[in-house]
Order: C-alpha cells, then structure tokens, then sequence
C-alpha cells in the first residue's frame, strides 16, 4: 500500500496558498485605498436597486402589511 502522507500535504500547502491569494485580492481594495472598504452587498444600499423600485424582502413585507394589515393571518404552532 502506498504511502498518501506527501500527496495529501502538497494538497493542504497548494490549498491554503490559493486561499491566501484569493484572501489578497479581495482585501486590494481596502489595503490600497485611503479609507478604503468593501461596498454594501444589501439591496436597499444600491442605487440601481432603488432607482428600478426594488427592496428587500424584508422592507416589501413591512411596506405590506402596513398597508393591508388584515391581509394575512399569522398562526403560532399550538393554536
């Protein structure tokens, strides 16, 4: 039976070597950069979003019910 130990370490380096590369360039923008940081990934923080009159999940359903609030009956396990 051969003997994997070496295989499996040079996967492990070669691995974690392209995970600290990946890990690099994402951080470009905030290491280069004065003041630096990444951008909001959350719908009601993007310009385009709100510009075609969309929201977040959450943000519809609050809009919803404030508008409607008979609309839909909530129920508790139990009742």
């Amino acid at each position: 039976m051969r003997n994997f130990a070496p295989e499996m370490i040079q996967i492990i380096l070669i691995s974690g070597g392209l995970l600290a590369v990946g890990m690099v360039l994402l951080l470009v923008k905030v290491l280069l950069q004065k003041n630096g940081s990444f951008s909001s990934q959350h719908i009601h923080d993007s310009e385009a979003m709100r510009e075609r009159g969309i929201h977040c999940v959450m943000d519809q359903d609050r809009e919803m019910r404030r508008r409607k609030p008979l609309l839909t009956r909530e129920t508790t396990i139990g009742e």
